[in-house]
């Protein structure tokens, strides 16, 4: 009743028995055996069955630059560091609604005492929402976090990156010339979006500095150091936790070690993002922009006016 599912036979009328051990053990009944669901478990471990969750492997078609990529990012960051010029991975976690809702995970509790929250949790325009950009420095272990309050957009990641620079970047690096940052291929740092450009270029003038931006392949935001560097110990830390206030978000943001040392600040942006923002060609004529030799469209350089 099993091999057929696991072979792949779509028309196998039994294709719904493989749910459960119970439901085995009755359709097995049905043919006239004496088996209880226990039974039907201890023989498919014997035959080398388990329980196994579907696991993300397929990645679709790979860019066939897309080793050369990796490779190229990590030489540009080895080319920094020893310099003593910054380099940082900048991304948005995934945003998160603010109030008394469910937080996957658990923590340690009174017995019987969970912590109550709603029962649903459906979208509403009326609810805040939080939007955190991260700024992880690759050399000293530190991040920052902005919490948006409006829209994810390409003008809100630059303003980011600026805030993490005077909060935080400028002490850490006084003899900065220029700045390099990996990031996603998509989202508000796209790197085919014109206004990320446009927004790039202003934020080179503003801090007087080099940008050199080198975009991870599509498909790849998984690799992308602020992944499994900061967000996921944030994520880690408030498991559990309804984010009932921006308070609270700063406080367990804040509150976020590791055993490497890891330590993380954050900050509440209040300022609006309007969406859907034109560029005009005279706009991104402006943007001093200088493609890579290796795939031009992902890596390149922005010098402030």
């Amino acid at each position: 009743m099993v091999d057929p599912t696991i072979r792949g036979d779509p028309e196998s009328p039994l294709r719904w028995t493989c749910k459960s051990t119970r439901n085995l053990a009755d359709e097995l009944r049905r043919q006239g055996f004496q088996v209880g669901p226990r039974t039907v478990a201890k023989e498919l471990a014997e035959q080398g069955f388990s329980l196994q969750a579907n696991r993300k492997t397929r990645e679709g078609q790979q860019h066939p630059d897309r080793n050369a990529q990796f490779v190229h990012i990590n030489e540009q960051v080895l080319r920094c560091q020893p310099r003593g010029q910054p380099a940082i991975s900048v991304d948005t976690k995934k945003k998160e609604i603010v109030g008394d809702f469910k937080n996957v995970g658990r923590e340690w509790r009174p017995r019987g005492r969970p912590e109550e929250v709603r029962v649903h949790d459906f979208p509403d325009p009326k609810v805040k929402k939080a939007i955190p950009y991260g700024v992880y420095d690759l050399t000293r272990n530190e991040g920052w976090v902005n919490v948006g309050i409006d829209h994810d957009t390409a003008r809100f990641a630059t303003a980011s990156i600026k805030r993490w620079w005077r909060k935080m970047g400028r002490k850490r690096y006084p003899q900065a010339k220029e700045l390099l940052i990996t990031a996603d291929c998509g989202g508000s740092n796209s790197s085919r979006t014109r206004l990320w450009k446009v927004a790039l270029q202003e934020l080179a003038d503003d801090l007087g500095l080099r940008l050199t931006i080198c975009h991870f392949p599509p498909g790849t935001s998984k690799w992308n150091k602020i992944e499994h560097r900061m967000f996921c110990h944030i994520t880690q830390n408030w498991r559990g936790r309804p984010l009932t206030s921006y308070a609270v978000i700063f406080q367990l943001i804040g509150s976020t070690k590791t055993a490497t040392g890891l330590q993380i600040r954050a900050e509440l942006d209040e300022n609006t993002y309007p969406t859907k923002e034109t560029v005009t060609v005279a706009q991104l004529a402006q943007v001093r922009l200088t493609p890579a030799a290796l795939c031009g469209e992902w890596n390149y350089t922005i010098m402030p006016h």
